[in-house]
């Protein structure tokens, strides 16, 4: 793995996974890239931008988890927040500048388990749960990125007073970049993206081939959610936890970290009133922006990090083709692939993600 040398000057964010085991063999696993492929460049400003295409260090910064956490490390703390007349968990972490993590489908705060820990020896570290996931309310609502998009904005008016880097994972990645194309100027000092998906669902990424060919099981599905017994019925099998652990082992590339907390993390909110009706509505919604359209609205130093083997947002898919060639077209950008790493980088192999995003941190000015 390669970090750039050069600091930027100026300060500063797929679609869910449809979630039956049997069509994640839809998206095949990209080729390798061959290994040590870079290329970096300098703009007329002097701005850097640098791109890491092949495998980052499979070696750096131990992983920590809550559980594991030295003794010295500050304590973590759940609130609650009123939003629209719904609760909404919240976790605070640490002290310094300040960090918010964004998760993606069906997942929630804990799935930083290894992240926050760490993140917070430097930073005020805040994790949201979504509306619809995690200890978050289950709302009978209509689910979309933008109603997503604005807890985030309404989140960072509410708790952080200062400059703040957005770090999400698939849906939530999407979710933070359409934040951080809104969020006024001085409002934010970085974006990080951890395998962003295209969308909500699969509806907006007709250019990928995988779709078109699944595209007629995908109208069927869409068609079978709308039918309240045929819903449950398929939810029920989803949320089983045997079923939560095959995706995962599906999608994750490091087989270790699919442990029995990871499994409890995702089962226990999907037993929770409610959680059926956010399941059809996600799948079953507008798909939202494509993330091509978000970036020229987005400013500051922007750190893409990119597991190889994610079956979801797969590298040689328009989107990932659409990141990688990013940093050649836009300064204070860096794309790093990570070899052995799935959908979910940060709890996948996190001492990666650590080993990358901790000295960007650091370099932000």
């Amino acid at each position: 793995m390669v970090q750039s040398s050069c600091k930027s000057p100026a300060p500063v964010g797929n679609g869910v996974a449809l979630p039956l085991r049997g069509l994640a063999a839809l998206r095949p696993r990209r080729l390798k890239a061959p290994r040590g492929e870079r290329a970096g460049r300098r703009d007329a400003q002097g701005n850097c931008a640098k791109r890491i295409v092949g495998r980052a260090a499979e070696s750096g910064g131990a992983s920590t988890t809550e559980a594991s956490a030295p003794s010295s490390a500050v304590s973590q703390r759940n609130e609650t927040w009123g939003w629209r007349g719904h609760s909404i968990n919240y976790v605070v972490c640490g002290e310094g500048e300040p960090i918010l993590l964004v998760h993606g489908f069906g997942a929630n705060t804990k799935h930083f388990r290894k992240n926050i820990p760490v993140l917070a020896k430097e930073f005020k570290v805040y994790a949201v749960d979504l509306l619809g996931f995690g200890d978050s309310t289950k709302a009978p609502v209509d689910y979309s990125m933008e109603l997503w998009r604005d807890l985030i904005l309404d989140f960072q008016q509410q708790f952080i007073e200062k400059p703040v880097v957005l770090v999400g994972n698939s849906v939530g990645s999407l979710a933070t970049l359409m934040a951080a194309a809104s969020l006024p100027e001085g409002a934010l000092r970085g974006t990080v993206l951890l395998n962003c998906a295209g969308a909500m669902n699969n509806k907006a990424l007709s250019d990928d081939w995988r779709i078109k060919i699944a595209y007629p099981i995908f109208a069927l599905i869409d068609f079978l959610l709308k039918i309240r017994p045929v819903a449950s019925f398929l939810f029920e099998k989803y949320a089983q936890k045997e079923n939560i652990k095959n995706i995962l082992l599906a999608v994750y590339g490091n087989e270790e970290a699919v442990d029995d907390e990871l499994v409890d993390i995702l089962h226990g909110p999907s037993q929770e009133s409610g959680a059926l009706d956010v399941f059809v509505s996600v799948l079953t919604g507008p798909p939202g922006p494509r993330p091509e359209s978000l970036i020229p609205s987005v400013s500051g130093p922007l750190l893409l990090l990119w597991g190889e083997d994610d079956p979801f947002t797969p590298m040689d898919g328009p989107v990932g083709k659409f990141f990688q060639s990013l940093p050649d077209r836009r300064p204070n950008t860096q794309f790093v692939s990570l070899a052995g790493v799935g959908h979910c980088p940060h709890d996948d192999r996190p001492e990666l993600v650590h080993r990358n995003l901790l000295p960007w941190l650091e370099a932000l000015p």
